[in-house]
C-alpha cells in the first residue's frame, strides 16, 4: 500500500479522525516471522521438476505485479494513484499473494502450503487495515476518493478514473530505490533450495 506523509501538519483537507494505533505487532514482525516460517515450510517441502516449474511462473507473475507497483510507489512523498494503484490499493500485497502462492506450489507440499497462506491472510489482512487507516490520517479526503473508485486488494479490471496524478509513468529508478530487487533474489534463492532438494530426494 502507499506509505504515509511524515509531517501531518502540512494537511489541508483532512478529517478530523485521530492517527490510527491499530495492533502494531503484524506490522512490525510480519517479516521477522516470515524467516523461521520459510525455514518451517522449506523443511515440509516435497518439490519436484513439474510443481518448481509450475511455482515458479506464477511466482513471476506476482513479482512482475510487485515491480510494477513499486516503480510507481512514492513513499512518504504523495499518494500514488499512477499503474497498478489505479486497479487496487495494494500492489504491492496484491502481488505478493500470488508469488505466495506460486512458493506453495512449488514446495508440493500441502501443509507447507497452508501455514504460507494462513500467515499471509493474517498478517496482511491486519496490515492493510492499519496502512489504510494511516493514509487516510495523513491524507483525509483526497484518499476517501481514492478508495471510492479503487478496491482494497483484489483488482479492478480497468484503471480507475483518478485525474492527473495517475498519468505518473513507471520508474526504474523508483524501484530501486524501493528496494524491490529483494523480492526477486528472494524467490529465486527460494527455488534454487527447491531444485537443491528435488535433486537430492532424486538420487537418494
Amino acid at each position: 500500500m502507499n506509505s504515509t506523509a511524515p509531517n501531518s501538519s502540512k494537511r489541508a483537507d483532512l478529517p478530523t479522525t485521530e492517527r490510527p494505533t491499530g495492533p502494531i505487532f503484524f506490522a512490525r514482525w510480519r517479516v521477522r516471522l516470515g524467516y523461521p516460517l520459510a525455514i518451517v515450510v522449506l523443511l515440509l517441502a516435497h518439490p519436484e521438476a513439474r510443481s518448481i516449474v509450475v511455482g515458479g511462473l506464477l511466482g513471476a507473475v506476482g513479482l512482475l505485479i510487485r515491480a510494477l507497483a513499486a516503480g510507481h510507489l512514492h513513499k512518504q512523498d504523495m499518494l500514488t494513484v499512477s499503474g497498478p494503484y489505479a486497479h487496487t490499493r495494494n500492489p504491492l500485497y496484491f502481488g505478493s499473494a500470488i508469488l505466495t502462492l506460486g512458493a506453495a506450489l512449488a514446495m508440493n507440499s500441502w501443509i507447507a502450503a497452508a501455514l504460507l497462506c494462513g500467515y499471509f491472510a493474517l498478517f496482511y489482512s491486519v496490515v492493510m487495515r492499519r496502512e489504510e487507516g494511516e493514509l487516510r490520517f495523513h491524507h483525509g479526503v483526497k484518499f476517501e476518493e481514492y478508495a471510492k473508485a479503487v478496491p482494497l486488494f483484489f483488482p479492478r479490471l480497468t484503471a480507475a478514473n483518478l485525474g492527473q496524478g495517475a498519468a505518473a509513468s513507471f520508474s526504474f529508478a523508483q524501484y530501486k530505490k524501493n528496494r524491490e530487487y529483494r523480492a526477486a533474489v528472494g524467490f529465486l534463492l527460494l527455488l534454487v533450495l527447491l531444485v537443491i532438494d528435488w535433486r537430492l530426494r532424486w538420487i537418494y
